[in-house]
This record gives structure tokens, C-alpha cells and sequence, in this order.
């Protein structure tokens, strides 16, 4: 088992918290930050692009050391690591990377909306 980053920005999450979310939960929230990432960087915003940038990164990191996700899952969270770097970093990126990547984390956003939607919903009925 490989032991936790160092958390800059999210010490609770690398406490544990983030180890009690779902691949679809930890996912969105990568999701999240990639999006802020790329708005900065979009708007020239370096004040904002390099936090939201080490804050994606720092979630990255998290969810690809969690060990209930091994071989093909950690697998897909590296490439998603290295695409969302490349957005950056490589001068030969394709032009529609950034709108590719929205698109692969807005269905986690989706899923991980609707599960906690549907659980509100069977709270609810619980009472």
C-alpha cells in the first residue's frame, strides 16, 4: 500500500475524509478543480490558475494512492492526471482537449449529483 501525499490544500480529505468517497465522488471533485484550472488559465488569471492547478493535482494524487483502486481504475485516474497536465504543458496539445476532459469529469459531476440526490430521497422516505 503507498501512503498518502502531502496535502497542501486539503488536509482533511488526505486525513481520511477523502478515502470515505466513492471513485464517482472523488472524481467530481477532481472534476471540479480541473474545471477552475482551466477557466483561470482560459481568463489569464495565474493567481488563480496555479492553486486550482496544485489543488487538481493534489486530488489526483489522492484518489490514484487510495488502494481500492488498483489496475485498470488507477490506471484511468493517471490518464487522466497526464491529460490534464498536458493541457498545460504540451505546446502540441489538440484544441479541443480542454472541452474533452470537461466532458469526461461532467459525468462523474452527474453521477455523483444523482446519488446524493437519490439519497436525500431515501432519507427522506426513511423517516
Amino acid at each position: 500500500m503507498t501512503s498518502a501525499p502531502v496535502s497542501l490544500y486539503h488536509r482533511n480529505l488526505a486525513g481520511g475524509g477523502w478515502g470515505k468517497l466513492d471513485l464517482v465522488e472523488q472524481m467530481a471533485n477532481i472534476g471540479s478543480e480541473v474545471e477552475r484550472t482551466i477557466r483561470a488559465h482560459r481568463t489569464g488569471k495565474t493567481n488563480r490558475f496555479e492553486p486550482a492547478f496544485d489543488r487538481a493535482l493534489e486530488l489526483f494524487d489522492l484518489t490514484a494512492t487510495d488502494a481500492r483502486w488498483r489496475g485498470g481504475r488507477r490506471r484511468e485516474i493517471l490518464r487522466a492526471r497526464d491529460e490534464f497536465c498536458r493541457l498545460f504543458f504540451d505546446p502540441d496539445v489538440p484544441g479541443d482537449s480542454a472541452e474533452g476532459l470537461r466532458r469526461y469529469f461532467f459525468h462523474f459531476a452527474l453521477l455523483a449529483q444523482e446519488a446524493r440526490h437519490r439519497g436525500r430521497r431515501d432519507g427522506e422516505a426513511k423517516l
